[in-house]
C-alpha cells in the first residue's frame, strides 16, 4: 500500500470513460464548443484492466464512473458490466442525466444504486443558457424514474453569482421534497478560470454565501461526514441533508484520497497539479511486468497532491472527470 507522509493513500478512483459531452456548460467550456472523444481513448477492456490493476496496486475501494458525459460513451454498458464484477466496495456514476431514462435498466441490471446528477437550475430557459445543450424536462423525468427504482440520488449544483445563485433555494426545496441530497460545488479555478482571476471572482458563490442564503428559509445543523469526504455536510432536521464541496472556503487536500484515470490512460493524482502519469502502455503487459512500473507511477501521483489547499490548475475538468 502506498502512503504519503500525511497518511494519505488512494481509496477512491474516478474513471473518465470519455471526454465527450452533450453539454457545453459555461463554467467548463467557455467557447461553447462541446468536447469530443479523443482519438486515442482506451477501450472498455483496457480501462477495466486499469481499474483491476489499481485495486490491487493502490488499494482502491470505491469507483465513480465519470466523463465528459459517461452515458454517451459507446463503451459504457460493457465497462459497467465488467467493473461490477471486480472487488469494489462501491460503484457510482456522475452524469448530467440527459440519457438517464434510457440507461436506467443497464444501471439497475448491473447493481449500480448510487447516482450523482449535475443540475444547476430548475428554470428551463436558464438551463439552456448554462448547459448549452439538453432538455430540463428530460433530466427531471430521469431523476423521478431513478428514484422510483430505489436509487440513492445526489444532485450536484455549481452556484454562480449573477447566473443561478437565485436557484439555490428552489433546488434545495426540490431535493428535500424528493429525498435527494443536494451538493453545492464551489466554482473551481480550473481550465480557463485558472487564467481568469477576475472572471472567477465575479462568479464565485462560496460556502458563507450559501449558508447565509439557506438560513433565510431553513434551520440547519452540521452533520458528520467521513474523514476523507470532500463535502461539508448539513442536516435540516426533519427534512433531509445537503452538502457543500467547499474547495476554496474549506480545503480538503489534507485528507484527499482521490485518484483519477482519464479515458486516454493518464493518471491524475491532484486536480491542482498539471502532472499526469501514463499507464496506457502498461495495461497490455503481464501483471509481473506492469506492477513495478505502475507502483512507481502511483508514488509520483500521490506526491502531486497539494499539502494544504487547492491552488488551481490548467486542466479542463471534463477531460479527467469530476
Amino acid at each position: 500500500m502506498i502512503v504519503d507522509r500525511q497518511g494519505r493513500r488512494f481509496r477512491n478512483l474516478r474513471v473518465s470513460l470519455t471526454a465527450a459531452c452533450n453539454y457545453a456548460c459555461t463554467y467548463c467550456v467557455p467557447n461553447g464548443k462541446r468536447l469530443v472523444a479523443a482519438q486515442d481513448e482506451l477501450s472498455a477492456d483496457a480501462l477495466v484492466r486499469g481499474v483491476a490493476y489499481l485495486i490491487e496496486a493502490a488499494g482502491i475501494e470505491r469507483l465513480r464512473i465519470t466523463g465528459g458525459e459517461p452515458l454517451i460513451s459507446p463503451k459504457f454498458d460493457d465497462f459497467l458490466s465488467q467493473v461490477a464484477r471486480l472487488d469494489l466496495d462501491d460503484i457510482s456514476l456522475t452524469s448530467n442525466g440527459q440519457l438517464l431514462s434510457r440507461k436506467l435498466p443497464v444501471l439497475l441490471d448491473n447493481g449500480l444504486r448510487r447516482l450523482n446528477v449535475s443540475l444547476d437550475t430548475l428554470d428551463a430557459e436558464r438551463f439552456r443558457g448554462i448547459a448549452r445543450g439538453g432538455d430540463l424536462a428530460t433530466v427531471l423525468r430521469g431523476l423521478d424514474e431513478a428514484a422510483a427504482a430505489g436509487m440513492k440520488i445526489k444532485v450536484n449544483m455549481v452556484p454562480l453569482h449573477g447566473h443561478n445563485h437565485d436557484q439555490v433555494l428552489p433546488l434545495l426545496d426540490y431535493c428535500l421534497e424528493r429525498g435527494f441530497e443536494l451538493r453545492f460545488i464551489e466554482l473551481m479555478r480550473m481550465g480557463h478560470l485558472a487564467r481568469d482571476a477576475n472572471g472567477f471572482q465575479q462568479q464565485f458563490f462560496g460556502l458563507d454565501d450559501l449558508l447565509a442564503l439557506i438560513a433565510e428559509r431553513h434551520t440547519y445543523v452540521q452533520a458528520s461526514a467521513p474523514l476523507d469526504a470532500t463535502a461539508q455536510r448539513y442536516e435540516i432536521p426533519g427534512r433531509g441533508f445537503f452538502g457543500v464541496i467547499a474547495n476554496e472556503s474549506v480545503p480538503f487536500c489534507r485528507t484527499c484520497s482521490r485518484l483519477r484515470l482519464s479515458s486516454t490512460g493518464w493518471l491524475h493524482g491532484c486536480l491542482s497539479s498539471s502532472n499526469r502519469h501514463y499507464i496506457g502502455d502498461l495495461l497490455d503487459k503481464p501483471r509481473h511486468e506492469a506492477f513495478p512500473a505502475l507502483q512507481r507511477l502511483l508514488v509520483r501521483a500521490l506526491g502531486d497532491k497539494q499539502e494544504v489547499a487547492f491552488s488551481g490548475g490548467a486542466t479542463i475538468m471534463k477531460i479527467i472527470g469530476g
